[in-house]
């Protein structure tokens, strides 16, 4: 017998199987031939090395294919019932990994060109040297062997890929976060800066305006008794033509409510100050206790412009809570983040729901909205970084993946609830006692910069 792809047998004899054949599995060969001499001479041959079994159909070669894997068939091609091409086209369609070798007593060169196009590795014409055989059969299982190998790299390759991609964005969510951790480091320093240097003169303004109703109120008991003190004619005269060119009878009642004003100003200033000082702390580094109220008010200060009179309905539901051990500084990163999305969810007449609850070992904050709420396939990312449902310049979606890991790292949870059109739901759990152990590295956005 030879090969039609003119493989020339070993002068040594039976060719040695290779160590790429190292599994039982590659060593297992079906023999299909209808003449039995054959197919025991060719069993009886490679059995020495390799485990052979036998059939005498195509459809008998299918069965035993169905029931176990095999690396190899070795076909006839003129049988009963189904021929060689046909059950080389239904093992290539069903067993892709197992490889084909076609032996007949034709020798045409079509039928040659018909079997290796289906998918044959090799068509041996009968009768044929038995080394050839052997011959055929390595090579046909050591190509077997390197296709599945590198299907095998090739799959590693791509995980690795996949791997390396995961980490490049964690690099880079990483890295976002360390720069925006700086950033808000030297804007926290900026504030506490320009807190401080307000504090004082706010601290003037609001004194004064205390001293300044008084002092007028004594002058408007001088200026009583002037009113009743008996004048000359043209003294009265004189006088009442001054309180007319001055408008006197409105003078005092606009100076009281001038000096009202002025002290509603000069108090809301030193609530801004004060907030401003709270929401910058430079000891955020550092674990302490607060109370979370004091913590999520000062930021709603912070956001009058969202917040302030006139402006969003904010509903507050607050509970009896504890003072919690946390990162005081950070945590109002995310407050910020979560009430700046929620006002600007909703339309100037929406509203805003903080609710504050104890559950367990730990404390929940809920802020909720009624606003245009976010797409049920879009809810899964909107922690993953750089994700925004913002236009394009409008946010470059950190804030909300920079602020779940701030909370992750209080070893607490943040999840969301939303359906498109009626409105988002965060829930935030910390933990009364954070575990020190944890090391929050990550800083939130604030609204300096609105990233969400």
């Amino acid at each position: 017998m030879t090969s039609a792809l003119n493989q020339q047998p070993s002068d040594s004899g039976q060719i040695p199987v290779q160590d790429f054949l190292q599994n039982e599995a590659d060593r297992t060969i079906l023999i299909v031939d209808d003449e039995e001499p054959v197919r025991k001479m060719f069993a009886e041959f490679l059995t020495e090395q390799y485990s052979c079994t036998t059939a005498a159909s195509s459809d008998e070669a299918l069965a035993h294919l169905a029931a176990a894997p095999y690396a190899l068939v070795i076909s006839d091609m003129k049988m009963p019932g189904r021929n060689g091409i046909e059950l080389l086209r239904e093992i290539r369609s069903r067993y892709p990994d197992t490889a084909v070798i076609m032996v007949s007593g034709i020798d045409r060169p079509q039928r040659i060109r018909d079997a290796l196009h289906v998918g044959a590795f090799d068509y041996l014409i009968k009768p044929c040297e038995l080394d050839v055989l052997a011959l055929s059969v390595e090579r046909a299982l050591e190509r077997r062997s390197l296709t599945l190998t590198a299907r095998s790299y090739r799959a590693d390759l791509e995980r690795q890929n996949i791997e390396l991609a995961a980490r490049k964005a964690e690099l880079e969510r990483l890295q976002a976060q360390i720069v925006h951790s700086e950033k808000m480091a030297s804007l926290g320093q900026l504030a506490a800066g320009i807190a401080h240097e307000l504090n004082n003169p706010a601290g003037f303004i609001y004194g004064n305006m205390d001293l300044l109703t008084e002092y007028v109120g004594r002058l408007e008991t001088v200026l009583a008794v002037y009113d009743g003190a008996s004048l000359s004619v043209a003294t009265a005269e004189e006088v009442g033509i001054t309180k007319a060119k001055i408008s006197y009878s409105v003078l005092m009642s606009e100076l009281r409510s001038m000096i009202a004003d002025c002290r509603e100003g000069a108090e809301r200033i030193r609530d801004v100050v004060q907030s401003l000082r709270l929401f910058s702390r430079l000891d955020g580094a550092e674990v302490k206790k607060i109370d979370l109220h004091d913590s999520i008010e000062s930021t709603i200060r912070l956001l009058s412009r969202y917040y302030g009179p006139g402006q969003i309905k904010l509903i507050r539901d607050y509970g009896k809570l504890p003072l919690v051990n946390c990162y005081a500084g950070q945590l109002n990163q995310v407050w910020t983040n979560v009430l700046v999305n929620a006002a600007q969810a909703v339309r100037s007449d929406g509203e805003v729901r903080i609710s504050t609850r104890v559950e367990g070992q730990g404390v929940v904050v809920v802020i909720s909205d009624n606003g245009c709420g976010i797409p049920a396939d879009q809810l899964h990312k909107i922690f993953d970084p750089f994700f925004t449902t913002k236009q394009v310049g409008e946010g470059t979606g950190l804030g909300l993946s920079i602020i779940y890991g701030i909370i992750e790292k209080h070893g607490g949870s943040i999840t969301a609830e939303s359906e498109e059109g009626l409105g988002a739901r965060f829930t935030i759990s910390i933990p009364i006692s954070m575990n020190t152990n944890f090391a929050v590295t990550a800083c939130g956005d604030s609204d300096l910069d609105n990233f969400s």
